[in-house]
């Protein structure tokens, strides 16, 4: 089973927790172990596991990444002027992959599932596949 989800970004940079999009689907598939495989289809869009309550962390993630890899750099070359979305996708990885039991994912107490937007904003779009068992 697999899905295409839909994501309107907003910011330039932004993490869009999708872990509710994610459960909703899970349950409406009635599977209750299994492994979710969920995936970006950008090269300047990542998926990522992390804290899910407290905001400051994903505050916090994205003013390092602008740190790391300042939007402006002299010596990029690449024609878009989006290198560093591109360093920070590879960064972060285009997919996750995460285990259901029960009919829920695993997540730890704290722990979320984002969409990373890098290069905003944009209509996006990810992919999650359940394989069952």
């Amino acid at each position: 089973m697999k899905k295409m989800f839909p994501l309107q970004t907003h910011s330039h940079s932004q993490m869009i927790e999708i872990t509710d999009q994610l459960e909703n689907w899970i349950s409406e598939t009635g599977v209750q172990e299994g492994i979710l495989v969920v995936s970006s289809m950008h090269t300047t869009a990542g998926i990522t596991v992390n804290e899910n309550a407290d905001p400051d962390v994903k505050t916090d993630m994205l003013r390092r990444f602008d740190e790391v890899y300042p939007w402006d750099h002299a010596k990029d070359k690449h024609m878009e002027g989006n290198t560093a979305s591109h360093m920070k996708t590879s960064t972060v990885g285009h997919a996750q992959t995460l285990i259901i039991s029960k009919g829920r994912l695993m997540l730890g107490t704290w722990q979320g599932v984002y969409f990373c937007e890098f290069d905003g904003p944009r209509h996006r779009k990810y992919v999650a596949k359940i394989m069952e068992g």
